[in-house]
Order: structure tokens, then sequence, then C-alpha cells
């Protein structure tokens, strides 16, 4: 039996447009695109890097809900205003999800709302604890 778990972050908008922040059916988790906004105060930063560690923690967040983290993140998506946001952007999700080095997806150009610098959207799979990782590394 196929399991469908959803995450709301309690946005209004995700009940308007029917989205949910992600969706894990069965080991397999997909994000719906995040921004650096403060879910409790509604604030957004002016600044690149507060913006992306505050995407990245409503990311951790609703990936906690269903058991996972940022670890267990196989692509990112990332998409920033401009050229210069990127480096930035990508700094700081290095930091964040330790050895893993997922696969990212980029995308630069205009933002749906001004004050955004950037939107960030994730697939995750959850490992069975029991396999062990197998870990390949190849260069093409």
């Amino acid at each position: 039996m196929t399991v469908v778990e959803r995450v709301k972050s309690g946005s209004k908008y995700e009940d308007m447009f029917k989205f949910s922040r992600l969706v894990k059916v069965d080991n397999w988790i997909y994000s719906s695109n995040t921004a650096g906004r403060n879910y409790q105060t509604r604030e957004m930063s002016p600044d690149t890097v507060k913006q992306a560690h505050q995407a990245l923690d409503n990311l951790s967040g609703a990936l906690a809900g269903v058991g996972a983290k940022l670890s267990d993140t196989v692509r990112f998506h990332i998409a920033v205003r401009s050229p210069e946001d990127l480096e930035p952007v990508l700094a700081v999700i290095a930091e964040r999800v330790e050895a893993n080095d997922p696969a990212h997806t980029i995308s630069i150009g205009p933002m749906p709302h001004e004050e955004m610098k950037l939107e960030i959207a994730v697939i995750a799979y959850i490992r069975d604890p029991a396999t062990p990782d197998i870990v390949t590394k190849v260069t093409v």
C-alpha cells in the first residue's frame, strides 16, 4: 500500500491554491518552492544569506514532520533573483547538507514577490537504515 503524507506550513495560499509544503510518497519526499520568509513573523530579511538560511529552516521543519532531514536530500532546485545571489545561496546549502552532495538545478530570474531573493525546492529520499550506503563517485 502506498502511503501519502502532506505537510502544510499554515500559509493561506496552500489552501487557496491547493498545494502542500511537501508531499511524502513512501520514502520519497517532494517539496514546493520555499522562500526565506519566517512563518511565525511573516518577515523576510533583505539579506540573501539570511533568506537562504530561513528557507532551509522552513524546509528542515517540514522534512522533520515526516522523519527526514536536509541530509536526506538528493536534489535541490535553487532559484535566485540575480547572478550575484547564487554563490551565497550555494554556500549556505553546502554548509547545511553535510557530506551529501545532492544534485542541483539552478534558475536565475524574477521572483513572485519583490522582497524575495530566492526559492528552494528539494527532493529527498529516506533510506532504510538497515541497508548500508553504497557511495560511488564517478567523474565524467
